[in-house]
Order: C-alpha cells, then sequence, then structure tokens
C-alpha cells in the first residue's frame, strides 16, 4: 500500500465547505513502526473521499512499515517533509515504537507545530510522545491511563490529567485513548476546519451502528 494525497473536493457530503485557506484542510498522519490499524482508519478514509480534507500519511523513517496487525506499507513522506507540507493538523498514530525506551524524538516538531498555530494530536501510544515533548505537562489531556503516560520522560502532568474515555481538546493539542478512534477523529476533524455540523453528522453517523 502506497500513501497517496486526497484531492479535496469542492465541498463535503454535508453541504459545508471546509475552512478556507491554503493550509486549513490539512492533516499529517504521523505513523511509526508497529502502528495502530483502527486509529487513523476513519480520518483517512472518511476524511480525504468523504469531505475532501487533504490527508497525506508521513513515517518516522523512509522504508517500508508493518503495522500492529501485519500490514505492510510504504509511506513516501517522511519527518523531515512535515515542515514543508505546513499542516494545519499533525495525528501521531499509536503504535509499539511510542512505547519502547529508544522511542522517536519528535518534541522539536511537534513543538514547532504548535508555535506556528497549528494543533497536535496524539491516540493511544502517540499521547506518550506528545508526553515527551513536555506538551502535556500544563494542559488538561487523557490517554489509555496515568500509569501508561508516567513512562513518558519530561511528563508532569497528572494534576491535569483525566480519566474520561473519549478525546480530549484543549489549546489545539488533542488526547485521546485508543478505545476512542472515532472520538480522536471528530477532535481532529474540528482543529482541521471542518464545520461543526459536518462534524456533528460524522458523529451521528458512526453511533447509528450502536
Amino acid at each position: 500500500v502506497t500513501a497517496k494525497t486526497c484531492q479535496p473536493l469542492t465541498a463535503n457530503k454535508a453541504g459545508q465547505k471546509p475552512t478556507d485557506g491554503p493550509n486549513m484542510t490539512k492533516i499529517a498522519l504521523l505513523l511509526a513502526p508497529g502502528f495502530a490499524d483502527w486509529e487513523y482508519a476513519f480520518i483517512a478514509g472518511i476524511g480525504g473521499s468523504y469531505y475532501g480534507l487533504d490527508i497525506e500519511f508521513f513515517s518516522i523513517h523512509s522504508g517500508q512499515l508493518t503495522s500492529q496487525v501485519g500490514l505492510n506499507c510504504s509511506v513516501r513522506n517522511v519527518l523531515s517533509d512535515l515542515a514543508g507540507w505546513s499542516p494545519t493538523v499533525i495525528a501521531v498514530i499509536g503504535g509499539l515504537a511510542w512505547e519502547q525506551p529508544d522511542a522517536p524524538d519528535i518534541q522539536s516538531v511537534l513543538q514547532d507545530q504548535l508555535a506556528r498555530g497549528g494543533s497536535v494530536a496524539g491516540i493511544c501510544g502517540g499521547t506518550l510522545a506528545l508526553a515527551r515533548a513536555g506538551l502535556l505537562n500544563n494542559s488538561p489531556h487523557t490517554s489509555n491511563s496515568l500509569k501508561f503516560l508516567e513512562n513518558a520522560q519530561n511528563y508532569a502532568g497528572a494534576t491535569h490529567y483525566s480519566k474520561r474515555a473519549r478525546a480530549f481538546a484543549v489549546d489545539r493539542i488533542i488526547t485521546s485513548p485508543g478505545t476512542a478512534p472515532i472520538s480522536f477523529t471528530a477532535e481532529v476533524f474540528k482543529a482541521a476546519g471542518l464545520h461543526h455540523d459536518t462534524v456533528a453528522q460524522f458523529k451521528t453517523m458512526m453511533k447509528q451502528e450502536h
């Protein structure tokens, strides 16, 4: 599977055009080895082809990646390409690599994204990357558990941790446990500029199954 850019549509299915501007509809999905297959699917599949957002995959290193369930894929964009693409949101997808002592260091990437006015998002193991960057020390957030986050070097935000099971979005920082990919997707869509009615449509569409 080779990642490709989804071309923006003129309007999404709800009739609401995403926020105008050259960088207002771009979502960068950042994958590391052992990435969680279920955590990016709604963003990539529905956000690109259905709502007309510009979705690109980025990997920590060039070459082949293998997911948690054994999917082999090739991602053409690497970490150094992120700055030039200027995404509205960088979403760090969870995976086994973030849980290792030698986890990839993306502190400067995430800090630069916030500094230029963009949003950062982390789900499951991806929240560890945000924690290592010091982004959760003074901002309300959630993750798989507090104990899970305390494994991250530089994390000192225990007093701001919430046990809520869904996504948290505060000051352009989005966090979510791995059990809430739909809520995570909804918050990423909001940060990318989708109209609130469109986001509500997405959430309604998803919950109809249940």
